[in-house]
């Protein structure tokens, strides 16, 4: 991801508008063009990704379907997973 990206996570607790730090970081490229990746273990030192909250909202409706046969029994269930927008602003690359 680079500054000014758009992801969808997980449910943060956490308002439309207010900035989020985002503190675990697996894989850092310091600069483009370079060959200078650094690799956490399992997180790499100092690095974190400031972001913007843009909106709460929820995925896509995951359907599915219960069957039981010989009594043709059906249930019908849904589930919408509670997601959070983030607008990347830093991305601070640590030690």
């Amino acid at each position: 991801m680079r500054e000014g990206d758009v992801i969808d996570v997980e449910r943060l607790e956490a308002a439309v508008g207010d900035e989020v730090t985002l503190g675990e970081v697996l894989l850092l490229d310091r600069e483009e063009g370079e060959d200078t990746v650094a690799v956490g273990d399992p997180c790499v030192a100092g690095a974190s990704v400031t972001a913007r909250v843009e909106a709460q909202a929820r995925g896509r409706r995951q359907s599915f379907l219960k069957y039981k046969n010989k009594t043709r029994q059906r249930t019908r269930r849904g589930h919408r997973q509670h997601r959070t927008r983030l607008s990347v602003t830093a991305i601070v690359p640590g030690a």
